[in-house]
């Protein structure tokens, strides 16, 4: 996994599939995500900042004290203690997560290798090895790459920022899907953006709730940020993603140069501010030149259902390529075939390896 970004350079990221059995959740969401209602107002249409930025109400009730603090630890606000992820907590059976201790920062505020068996690398710490399969059994591999040739996927950090019309509007001009690594403080606080994501047809993963560096978290602190991003995604749009993501060499040139050729890449990029936005913009048209396809993750991954509920579903990437897949209408994606709405309804059973997965197979720093 990758998580560090540099303004110029970005590397091949990696996503922890978010799969444990049986944790059961209590969070619900009243949003029908084949069915989403973006109101016209100047911070859902227009390309002025200030704008954009404006505070508006949000659709929906949103109870403090059922939320951490916004770009706090999300154990903020006393969420461990809470009766809700208490409940969580109890629920995983930690005698099976690898025995992992929290790594420490340095004076300057970087990632502390000193004392850590680099060449060995037990813990699959990235930041030291560059490791993306677990040594540890039953924890989820890394996906850092495309399967499908020259094919980049297509990704994008730290949103929804609350100026991103102009650079969503620019993707739905090209017709172009990405995976979008949402961040859930800005969920709570843009959810009209997140919505637009969704229904633009994105495919949508957690980027943590507060961006912390999570290799240097407790198990209670790691769990709090996936948790809580989680919630806040299924809350705002109706759905639960599966996935997370916790930097730039040259890989638009090499996409033409044979290093592809028999599998894609992943690269990681950002939209949490105009900067990035403007230089995804800048450098689509040279991505578009020098790969065969650019797609989401979830497609070039043949992920059909990248989220707990199977109302919404995502071409395969054949289905994409051969202009078979489902038609950008509504949702942005298409039902699932019964055409139901599995995001109503009081609790959400989240396959076991949901947290653990996510939490230990982190073998990587997350910035």
């Amino acid at each position: 996994m990758v998580w560090k970004y540099q303004a110029a350079a970005a590397m091949t990221l990696g996503m922890a599939a978010l799969g444990v059995q049986g944790v059961t959740t209590n969070y619900s969401s009243t949003v029908d995500p084949t069915k989403l209602n973006i109101p016209n107002i100047p911070q859902t249409t227009s390309h002025d900042v200030a704008a954009q930025c404006q505070y508006y109400q949000p659709p929906f009730t949103l109870n403090p004290k059922e939320w951490p603090t916004s770009w706090e630890i999300a154990t903020s606000n006393g969420m461990n203690t809470s009766a809700e992820f208490t409940a969580l907590y109890n629920s995983i059976d930690w005698t099976k997560a690898p025995n992992i201790q929290p790594k420490t920062l340095s004076a300057e505020g970087g990632l502390n290798l000193q004392g850590y068996d680099v060449q060995g690398d037990k813990d699959c710490w990235w930041s030291a090895s560059q490791c993306t399969k677990p040594k540890a059994a039953d924890v989820n591999p890394d996906i850092v790459q495309c399967l499908e040739p020259n094919t980049w996927g297509l990704t994008y950090d730290d949103g929804p920022n609350c100026s991103h019309n102009a650079f969503y509007d620019f993707l739905e001009q090209n017709q172009q899907k990405a995976s979008m690594f949402y961040i859930g403080s800005n969920v709570i606080g843009w959810p009209y953006g997140a919505m637009r994501g969704l229904k633009d047809g994105h495919h949508l993963a957690g980027h943590t709730w507060s961006h912390k560096l999570m290799t240097t978290l407790t198990n209670q602190e790691v769990l709090a940020e996936l948790y809580f991003t989680s919630k806040a995604i299924k809350y705002v749009t109706g759905v639960t993603p599966l996935h997370w993501r916790p930097n730039y060499e040259d890989f638009i040139a090499m996409g033409s140069n044979g290093t592809f050729n028999t599998v894609g890449n992943i690269v990681l990029s950002h939209e949490i501010n105009n900067m990035t936005m403007d230089f995804a913009v800048q450098n689509y048209p040279a991505i578009k030149k020098n790969y065969k396809h650019v797609v989401d993750v979830a497609t070039c991954m043949n992920i059909s259902n990248p989220y707990i509920e199977k109302s919404i579903t995502y071409p395969t990437f054949d289905q994409l390529v051969s202009k078979n897949g489902s038609t950008v209408t509504g949702s942005g994606v298409s039902p699932a075939a019964s055409g139901s709405s599995s995001s109503m309804g009081a609790q959400t059973t989240v396959n076991a390896a949901l947290f653990i997965a996510a939490l230990f197979g982190v073998g990587a720093s997350l910035f």
